[in-house]
């Protein structure tokens, strides 16, 4: 079994079993994102990293743009919940979402991640965070949003997704977009 298949069967199975899942996700979830910003910081001390934007030329940038990633992913958890879901693969919603900022962008969610994460590397000044963890981090959510997630979702919504994966892009959102109608 494909690792797609192993989350289409929980995405899909009894409820009970995806509430008492949903924790593991999170906890998944925050744990990367304790590795991301731990190694950064570790990274920018053992390499002697000069500060990324020193002083409060670093907090003025990074704070807003933190801010505009948290906003991006309270956002996308608002639009899982009115779906009665959860951004965790393993309790997702059971309809397809495509409006709100999903109308713009595919996984929002990455998106607004590695807006907070890069904001955090400028509020704390870190090469490491900003530069090198946080991309890594994308560049592996990337690999398993096309290995797994999407493949999942084609699986679970059918045309349906595959129409809206066509007008939307993944990540960035076009100047001009395509608006997906479900």
């Amino acid at each position: 079994m494909s690792l797609a298949g192993f989350f289409h069967g929980i995405a899909t199975g009894p409820r009970r079993r995806r509430v008492l899942l949903t924790p593991v996700g999170l906890l998944v979830f925050g744990g990367t994102l304790v590795i991301v910003i731990a190694g950064g910081l570790v990274t920018d001390r053992v390499l002697r990293l000069p500060a990324l934007l020193p002083g409060v030329l670093g907090l003025a940038v990074g704070i807003p743009v933190l801010l505009a990633g948290a906003f991006l992913c309270g956002w996308c958890v608002i639009r899982f919940r009115k779906a009665h879901g959860t951004p965790v693969p393993m309790n997702p919603p059971t309809e397809l979402i495509a409006s709100g900022p999903y109308a713009w962008v595919r996984n929002p969610m990455v998106t607004g991640v590695l807006g907070a994460l890069f904001g955090l590397g400028l509020v704390f000044h870190s090469i490491g965070i900003a530069l090198i963890w946080t991309p890594a981090y994308v560049l592996i959510h990337w690999i398993e949003l096309k290995w797994v997630e999407e493949p999942e979702l084609a699986r679970r919504f059918g045309p349906s997704y595959l129409e809206y994966k066509k007008r939307v892009p993944m990540f960035i959102p076009r100047l001009r977009r395509q608006r997906y109608k479900q």
